[in-house]
């Protein structure tokens, strides 16, 4: 029986991978060290792709999910930034040593990949996790990379490049104005909770930007309440606690930003050293029923060849 032929590993497909994976890497970097948190690229890759493969000719929901893969570990290597600067922070660096950090990139990498193999079957596999995004990108790469004279698909893919085409242009223009000073983009102001010269300070910044909003729209909406709640703990009862036991009658604004530098921002580094703590005791069973599954399936295989 004659099998029709599926393209999948494509030249065109690495290529394109890589760059949108050097272009997200970027992008999560900046707005990781922005807002203090980095989006997942996969969906945003997926429709890119689709787009453009499409305008190449002859792509398959194979290729698209190539491209999608490649362009994936953008959000995983955009996590460095969250792991270096604790070095500098704990005083083993005074700088970032280019071929270190190569090195510690290139094993966390290698670790990853080995870790996924025992949990697949644990996470994956015999596990009923929904997985949402992705679900979400295999969808839109069923609906967009279908049939070429299909008008849903086309209009799909169409439409998914033009919204970021539209987002792009918008985001722009509201920087461009911004730095411009046709509209203000920042609010930022510290006051004290009390008359007293040496009261507790405490402070806000609201900072108006698209690519925020990007970014809130492909997090979530759990994790802007997180972040909000967060924030609302720092500034609303870390800086007036930690600046109310180190009174100072200096400028509220530089004393707010001293207190949350010094003490407050170190609470936050604490809870997510205590969450990425419980994960790894959590998966400690996982791992070991995953390799222990994977055990008992070579040697079933072995037994199978064996008979």
């Amino acid at each position: 029986m004659k099998t029709e032929s599926r393209v999948e590993l494509t030249l065109r497909g690495l290529v394109l991978g890589v760059v949108l994976t050097v272009v997200f890497t970027a992008a999560n970097v900046y707005f990781g060290l922005k807002a203090g948190l980095t989006f997942s690229t996969s969906i945003p890759a997926v429709v890119i792709s689709m787009a453009l493969l499409r305008w190449l000719g002859n792509t398959t929901a194979q290729e698209n999910n190539i491209v999608q893969t490649v362009a994936s570990t953008a959000g995983t290597l955009s996590s460095i930034i969250f792991v270096l600067p604790g070095f500098i922070m704990i005083g083993w660096w005074s700088g970032f040593p280019y071929w270190q950090s190569v090195a510690i990139c290139a094993a966390g990498g290698i670790l990853g990949v080995m870790y996924s193999i025992p949990l697949r079957r644990a996470l994956v596999t015999d596990s009923d996790l929904p997985y949402p995004e992705g679900t979400a990108c295999a969808e839109v790469i069923k609906v967009g990379s279908g049939d070429v004279t299909d008008p849903d698909s086309v209009e799909s893919s169409g439409k998914g490049l033009k919204a970021v085409l539209v987002g792009s242009l918008v985001s722009a223009l509201l920087l461009v104005m911004v730095q411009t000073r046709l509209f203000l983009g920042d609010v930022a102001h510290s006051f004290r909770l009390g008359s007293d010269q040496q009261a507790p300070v405490s402070g806000f910044d609201f900072q108006l930007s698209c690519a925020l909003f990007g970014i809130g729209h492909l997090v979530g909406i759990s994790c802007g309440i997180a972040m909000f709640v967060g924030a609302l703990i720092g500034w609303g009862w870390g800086v007036p606690h930690f600046s109310a036991l180190h009174a100072s009658a200096g400028d509220a604004g530089e004393f707010a930003h001293a207190t949350w530098s010094h003490y407050v921002r170190y609470v936050g580094a604490g809870a997510i050293a205590v969450s990425a703590i419980w994960t790894l005791i959590k998966l400690v069973k996982p791992v070991i029923g995953g390799l222990k599954g994977a055990i008992a399936s070579s040697r079933a295989r072995k037994a199978g060849k064996g008979d």
